[in-house]
């Protein structure tokens, strides 16, 4: 009975330390396909230079108080840093937002960095109001007409269209009148720009 306990003690005790003997290398990883240098690394998390080249080559035991910070400053989820297989449904199963008639349903998770909604605009007519704030932001209509007023541009966009902007720039989005609408937008903060040019024309003319 011993013997078979010591056994599993030794399995766990082996499994675990593979895992950590995992982390380095995926560390490096993460941080190379991020284009990031271990100084600038280093800056946003606080960690020495010399810490997290320990860290990365195995040299230095991970710890959450080294790996939160570092999967802070990536954006990643902790269990991506240390490996951890996939646990749960992976469905996100987020509850609908409804703000000033507008309903927001979550398509992400993950706290901080870009958030993803679909928005359902109801039919109304309102006076645009344009605000400022920092941040980029994408949307893509999936159904019904969008106004966009951005800066000294008043757009409509149909099924199908796409537009892109610095939320810096006097903004204001809503429903034409005609109809309800249903998009998605992507936002975050500066710099996690989409590649897709705001269209004014008809479908596959560019501004």
């Amino acid at each position: 009975m011993n013997h078979s306990h010591q056994g599993a003690e030794d399995s766990t005790e082996e499994s675990t330390e593979e895992v950590l003997a995992g982390v380095g290398p995926r560390l490096r990883r993460i941080r190379k396909q991020r284009d990031v240098t271990l100084a600038a690394l280093s800056e946003r998390t606080g960690i020495s230079v010399s810490t997290l080249s320990r860290l990365e080559s195995g040299l230095r035991r991970p710890s959450l108080e080294l790996l939160l910070p570092i999967a802070q400053a990536h954006q990643v989820p902790l269990d991506e840093l240390v490996g951890a297989p996939p646990v749960g449904d992976p469905r996100v199963r987020a509850k609908p937002l409804t703000r000033d008639g507008r309903t927001f349903l979550p398509l992400n998770r993950r706290p901080g960095g870009l958030q993803a909604f679909k928005v359902l605009e109801p039919q109304r007519v309102r006076e645009p109001d344009p605000r400022t704030h920092e941040g980029y932001e994408w949307m893509y209509v999936l159904s019904g007409r969008l106004r966009l007023v951005l800066g000294d541009h008043d757009v409509v966009l149909g099924p199908g269209e796409a537009a892109e902007f610095d939320t810096r720039v006097p903004h204001w989005f809503g429903s034409t009148g005609e109809g309800p609408v249903e998009f998605l937008s992507l936002f975050g903060p500066q710099g996690e720009r989409m590649h897709v040019r705001a269209r004014t024309g008809r479908q596959g003319e560019k501004e």
